[in-house]
């Protein structure tokens, strides 16, 4: 039986290759501070992308992106800025929010799960 970390990680793993095979670059998995995790640190051209990437077995709750409250969106913004301060040759892109969010597909949880990209997801204030 796996962890729900474990299982986090697969998911993440799993978009950031969509997202390789939709042309952007890696920087970064999980990186964290002391304002929360950033999943996926990547590059869109010259643009830097913090994804936020959320399963959901069953949407019955609402999908992934359903789960990235308004409070959850500040804390990703706070630590993207400390990502920032960590990584001055960045600091000077242009940045942008962006949701994966992950379901069980028609084969099953355990099958290749269905992908919605959500570009700019939402805005730093």
């Amino acid at each position: 039986m796996t962890t729900a970390r474990e299982q986090g990680g697969r998911w993440e793993r799993y978009a950031e290759s969509y997202l390789r095979r939709h042309g952007l670059k890696s920087l970064a998995r999980n990186f964290t501070t002391r304002f929360g995790e950033l999943d996926l640190v990547m590059l869109d051209g010259a643009v830097l992308v913090f994804v936020e990437v959320r399963y959901r077995r069953r949407d019955r709750y609402g999908s992934g992106a359903d789960s990235v409250t308004w409070a959850k969106q500040r804390r990703l913004i706070s630590a993207a800025r400390h990502f920032l301060s960590r990584h001055r040759p960045h600091a000077g892109r242009a940045c942008r929010f962006d949701v994966v969010s992950l379901g069980a597909g028609a084969d099953g949880p355990e099958a290749d799960p269905q992908v919605n990209w959500i570009r700019h997801a939402f805005e730093a204030d």
